[in-house]
């Protein structure tokens, strides 16, 4: 498992960064970056098992993930590069009935983000390894077909903007991760399902890969209508 999993301290998730992705939520594009936090207990490897909780219904959200390299606090977007040490391929997982009650109550979502296995995660790639992060290419499957197939040039933030605004809220900690949004396709996972995921360069290169397969968790957090 890679260093950032096993030390970071938190996940970083950039909400609404793709216009398809919150057009096809019918949420507004934002004006500026917001995100939300997710724990680092919900990682779980490339190759693990997904636990969906009985009763939630968990939607896929392939992002790319940047590994912050240097601890910092209102970092510019000059300096962001610095900061950075690397990428990775990761999946947020949502429980989306459970997000669309509470969101609607105006309670926080943080349950709906944060269940054990709930950020699938690839392993690290250096940055000097990838040629330009805002032109990757970010695939997921499930059982084969085709869910997800985005770019990061479509970005509504580029990411020095978004190491620029989470930095001038809470300092960046090395080994921490932020996910820098999904693009649109988003759809459900039920057990029984493998989900396979692909971050490739413009030329088609693959950089990194993630797969996992979905199943019934057992005990625990019951959703109720």
């Amino acid at each position: 498992m890679a260093a950032f999993v096993r030390n970071g301290k938190k996940i970083v998730a950039i909400g609404r960064n793709y216009a398809a992705h919150a057009k096809e939520l019918n949420n507004a594009v934002p004006k500026e970056p917001f995100f939300f936090l997710k724990p680092t207990s919900s990682y779980v490897p490339s190759g693990g098992r997904l636990e969906i909780p009985r009763g939630i219904v968990a939607h896929h959200e392939v992002e790319l993930g940047v590994v912050v390299g240097k601890t910092g606090r209102d970092i510019s977007q000059a300096n962001a590069e610095s900061h950075i040490a690397g990428y990775t391929l990761a999946v947020d997982m949502t429980a989306r009935n459970l997000q669309d009650r509470v969101k609607k109550a105006g309670l926080p979502w943080s349950a709906a983000k944060g269940f054990d296995t709930f950020t699938p995660i690839g392993s690290f790639i250096a940055k000097n390894a990838v040629s330009d992060p805002h032109n990757l290419r970010l695939l997921l499957k499930v059982n084969g077909e085709t869910k997800q197939d985005g770019n990061t040039g479509e970005m509504i933030f580029s990411i020095p903007r978004l190491i620029e605004h989470v930095s001038s809220i809470m300092t960046l900690e090395e080994g921490d991760l932020i996910l820098t949004g999904t693009p649109s396709g988003i759809g459900p996972v039920e057990p029984g399902d493998k989900v396979s995921c692909a971050l490739t360069e413009a030329d088609g290169k693959e950089l990194l890969s993630l797969d996992f397969d979905a199943v019934q968790r057992e005990g625990g957090y019951e959703f109720k209508e």
